[in-house]
């Protein structure tokens, strides 16, 4: 039976070529946004490459703090002393390691007479241990180098081409902000948020130390779990830590708030301003399930939920056209003893056939989108592709949009009159 439903949507395909190609041609066209965003949205906040152990990993971004009365509110990123004097001390079996980087800090950097902005990071040691960089020449800056405030650099490959014209520029000097750094390493471009940089330097070699005494500052702090089920046990660790903070020898504020969050909580609580509450203390508290994720996620899916309804639509309109044509065929198989079931599952065959078809033309063109979005520049250092999870959501959105568009004209020819499909007559 299945053979002769997929024969019947071969012919009926061949039989009008240009119905047929307007229909790949509208499915192709959705397929290829909805992979494309997919492919994107998977790599900004589950990627692969250097930030692929962001999903044992939790980011600190901000600092809340705040008086006794709540008559004064500062939010503004960690400083050093936060994470040197409250976070790195954290214990437990759940956690592996605890990273300081500062934020970008765009720096001039001259070289041969010529002026070139580059993106730096001051970084300590664990922060290459959290973040898995392919090295492409040299090394990385090592626990001892940060701890002896060692003058030394790495490159992002296209930095060390743009600087030295030299893919291994090792040894090479560079000047940046009045201060000579030497190249170590040389390692492969990243546009992650926690990775993206042209220049990393040991977080110990500031110019003055003024920096270890600040509660806010330029710094993100990253918590490394040993396994994705630990990460429930480090939120509670640093929601514990953030109740008991020291704010003394700073007489506006008592008390302050951190939110550890993955990738994609963080997006969503910067995107809805959303604030944790905790009904035991009565407080803003960090970590908690009111990150505003949900509602992201949920916006995401409507979005591309109404965004397949509308080509959906109009393949509805042009397959109920088409039933029109075939009403006398419809006549002859009811005649026959075709059941209002075998032939509504018959056009929803045909439809799925089409939409697979042109779900595996949309993944050619898909991956042909994302190769030029990486050539072109568009987004820096952007390195994305259709692995296999990709591909499994774009054959589950083909599937989906196969079926949405072919149930309505299912429906009407299942309930086609017999008598009057033979006549020709809907």
């Amino acid at each position: 039976m299945l053979k002769n439903y997929l024969l019947t949507a071969w012919n009926v395909a061949q039989r009008r070529k240009l119905f047929t190609a307007i229909n790949l041609a509208c499915i192709v066209l959705t397929l290829v946004v909805l992979l494309v965003v997919t492919a994107l949205l998977q790599e900004a906040f589950y990627p692969s490459g250097v930030e692929h152990r962001s999903n044992r990993f939790l980011q600190i971004q901000l600092l809340e703090a705040t008086n006794d009365k709540q008559t004064a509110t500062s939010r503004s990123p960690l400083g050093y002393r936060v994470i040197d004097k409250f976070l790195k001390p954290m214990q437990g079996k759940e956690l592996e390691a605890v990273a300081t980087v500062s934020g970008l800090e765009p720096t001039s950097v001259i070289m041969d007479g010529a002026n070139t902005e580059v993106q730096m990071r001051h970084a300590d040691a664990e922060y290459w241990r959290v973040m898995d960089f392919k090295v492409l020449a040299g090394r990385v800056p090592s626990a001892d180098d940060v701890a002896q405030g060692r003058m030394v650099a790495v490159l992002s490959r296209s930095m060390a081409r743009k600087l030295f014209n030299d893919p291994a520029p090792l040894g090479r000097k560079v000047e940046a902000g009045a201060q000579s750094f030497s190249v170590i390493g040389v390692v492969e471009d990243a546009m992650h948020l926690n990775a993206y940089a042209d220049m990393w330097v040991p977080l110990t070699t500031y110019p003055n130390t003024m920096y270890r005494q600040q509660m806010t500052g330029t710094f993100v702090a990253l918590l490394l779990a040993r396994s994705p089920d630990d990460l429930p046990a480090i939120r509670k660790q640093v929601q514990r830590i953030a109740r008991s903070m020291d704010f003394t020898g700073d007489p506006e504020f008592t008390r302050g708030q951190m939110w550890a969050d993955s990738k994609i909580d963080l997006f969503a609580r910067m995107l809805t301003s959303s604030r944790d509450f905790d009904a035991d203390t009565g407080s803003v508290t960090i970590g908690g399930a009111l990150s505003g994720t949900g509602l992201v996620l949920g916006g995401v899916g409507l979005l591309m939920l109404l965004f397949m309804l509308l080509p959906a639509l109009n393949l509805v309109n042009l397959n109920i056209g088409r039933i029109m044509e075939r009403s006398t065929e419809i006549g002859v198989r009811k005649a026959f003893g075709a059941t209002n079931r075998q032939l509504a599952l018959q056009l929803v065959l045909e439809n799925v056939v089409l939409c697979l078809a042109g779900g595996a033309i949309a993944l050619a063109c898909a991956a042909g989108v994302l190769w030029w979005l990486e050539a072109a520049g568009p987004i820096p250092y952007l390195k994305v592709g259709l692995n296999l999870a990709v591909f499994g959501w774009g054959l589950l959105i083909t599937v989906v949009f196969g079926v949405l568009s072919g149930v309505l004209p299912a429906w009407k020819m299942s309930r086609l009159d017999p008598v009057h499909a033979l006549k020709g007559a809907a």
